[in-house]
Formats: C-alpha cells, sequence, structure tokens
C-alpha cells in the first residue's frame, strides 16, 4: 500500500521561493505605503516626531497580512488574485481594524471604508497587474 493516496494524480508545484518573497515583501510594503499615504494626508508626519508614528500606525495591519499569509499558507499561491490577493485584504484590513481598536487607535467609519479601498487596491490590484503580464508572456497553446 502506498503512503501517497493518489500515485497517478501529479502534486501542485511550489512557486519558487524568489516569488514567494517577492509577493510577501511587495505586500509588506504596500501596507507601509498605505500607512505613510495615510499619515500624510492628515498632516501628520509620515515617520513621526519621535520616529515611531509610521511604524504605530503600520504595525496593526502588517500584524493582520502575516497572520493572513501563516493562516491562509500563501507561500503555496502567492500571485494568486482569489485565494491569495482577496484573502490577505480581508485578513489585513479586518485584523488591522481589530488590532487598531484593542490599542486604542481610531478606527472611524470612513476610515475603514478608505482603508478598505485602498488595500484592495494595492494588494489585490498588484495580483491582477502581474498575472496580465503573464498572460501576456505565456505562449499560446
Amino acid at each position: 500500500m502506498s503512503a501517497d493516496p493518489e500515485p497517478n494524480r501529479p502534486s501542485p508545484a511550489l512557486p519558487a521561493p524568489r516569488t514567494v518573497a517577492i509577493a510577501l515583501v511587495v505586500d509588506i510594503a504596500f501596507v507601509v505605503i498605505f500607512a505613510a499615504i495615510g499619515r500624510a494626508s492628515h498632516g501628520e508626519e509620515v515617520v513621526g516626531p519621535d520616529g515611531l508614528g509610521l511604524a504605530q500606525t503600520t504595525w496593526p495591519f502588517l500584524v493582520a497580512l502575516l497572520v493572513g499569509w501563516l493562516t491562509m499558507r500563501l507561500w503555496r499561491f502567492p500571485l494568486s488574485i482569489l485565494n491569495a490577493g482577496v484573502a490577505v485584504w480581508l485578513y489585513t484590513v479586518i485584523g488591522g481594524m481589530l488590532l487598531r481598536a484593542i490599542s486604542g487607535q481610531g478606527v472611524q467609519t470612513a476610515f475603514v471604508i478608505v482603508a478598505s479601498i485602498v488595500l484592495a487596491v494595492f494588494l489585490v490590484g498588484w495580483r491582477v497587474v502581474v498575472s496580465l503580464i503573464l498572460r501576456r508572456r505565456a505562449p499560446l497553446s
């Protein structure tokens, strides 16, 4: 008896570690950019007077993003629009807002709406662009 329940079925290929690393770094970068834009648009110093302003704004969303990556095991399909992009977007927004609320930071309705839209454009949008590029490069069969 074989240990593999379906020996004739090929296992899906995992993406290259470099692809996974780049996807994670791009997600992190977009969360930091989101926080920096938010701070700047509210007239706050991006880094903050004590050098921790950006970190204070960013950490809830970064923690939620990383929880999403780990929970959904996104290293298996980091470029997927739905399985990775939408999933990590939802984790980042919902988890980030919960962590902001728990830590005493604001979660006004307008902020939740704007953050949801901007993070969707960032976290899902870059995957859509990559998908379109990869589709154009794929040889016609």
